[in-house]
């Protein structure tokens, strides 16, 4: 993966409101919420280990091999979803992470909890050879039949987009420049003809999404799985390698040769890529307040999307 430099927008000021909407899960918020899931369900959160904070909060816990993930207000539906899936891939010996022996989801102050096995291995971020094994398990994952026991939803490619844009601490226009572009990227959707048959998704399908150990590549955060097109899932490293330049040629090229398709050669990717630059940028700019450097590459995502100037994105 190729090491990302500050573009140009690394020295422009940061433009944040101080006014207007909070992120619901910050750093000591999410803390709280570990305190209390974790006295609920009878297990320790002393010297728990925060893991990332993005979409969800992840904790690694210190006295149990557990990582609790806790999400934001108003996805019980997904995490509901996201037990079911996990249920499924360990019924289809797919290559999942798994579900810790409890009842769950588990709401705390309105946040879904959910808790899985710690997978005794390495992210998906350490070695070149990774983004070969992320097209593999897409292209396992797509070849799977629907689930008999529940109804898979279908794939909603902005489905978080808007809600971000509307509950994040940023400038009125900025908000106003994403909210057009999503429409704009709607319209352009409804129009697509896809070349491959549709089936499972995983909805946010990145490096940083698998583990590795000694059984091999396992796939990671479950809740965006979906029925819908396979393009969707692929254009999502074709939009790294061509937006923010954290692949090379021939990395990309493991990629499409572990999957056997390249997305990038369909006339509908660019919509797809549009599709993915904003998912990117919404997705940071959930946490700006929580610091400068992550304010700053809001500010560098933003500038491409003005400009259509690419590569420079730092990994977060």
């Amino acid at each position: 993966m190729t090491n990302a430099t500050p573009g140009p927008a690394a020295n422009e000021p940061i433009g944040i409101e101080t006014a207007g909407s909070r992120s619901d899960l910050g750093v000591e918020s999410s803390r709280l919420t570990l305190r209390a899931v974790c006295r609920r369900v009878g297990l320790s959160d002393e010297d728990a280990t925060l893991i990332r904070l993005g979409e969800n909060a992840l904790y690694r816990l210190s006295v149990v091999p557990v990582v609790v993930r806790i999400a934001r207000k108003g996805y019980w539906d997904d995490a509901v979803k996201e037990v079911r899936v996990a249920q499924w891939f360990a019924e289809t010996n797919y290559p999942a992470v798994r579900l810790y022996d409890l009842p769950q989801p588990v709401e705390v102050a309105g946040h879904p909890v959910t808790f899985w096995y710690l997978i005794d291995g390495r992210d998906g971020t350490e070695s070149e050879g990774d983004v070969a094994h992320l097209g593999f398990l897409l292209r396992r994952l797509h070849h799977l039949d629907a689930p008999a026991t529940f109804r898979l939803p279908h794939e909603n490619i902005l489905g978080r987009v808007e809600g971000r844009i509307a509950n994040a601490p940023t400038l009125a226009a900025d908000r106003e420049f994403l909210l057009d572009r999503c429409r704009r990227i709607r319209a352009e959707l409804s129009d697509l003809v896809f070349p491959l048959p549709p089936g499972p998704t995983h909805g946010d399908a990145h490096v940083g999404n698998i583990m590795i150990n000694g059984r091999g590549p396992i796939l990671i955060d479950l809740e965006r799985v979906a029925w819908g097109q396979p393009e969707w899932d692929l254009s999502m490293t074709a939009t790294e390698y061509r937006t923010a330049g954290w692949w090379s040629d021939a990395e990309y090229a493991s990629f499409v040769d572990a999957y056997g398709f390249d997305v990038t050669e369909w006339s509908g990717f660019e919509v797809l890529r549009r599709a993915h630059e904003i998912k990117m940028t919404t997705w940071l700019m959930q946490n700006i307040r929580e610091s400068r450097d992550i304010a700053v590459e809001y500010e560098r995502r933003m500038h491409t999307l003005r400009t259509g100037i690419a590569g420079g994105w730092k990994a977060f």
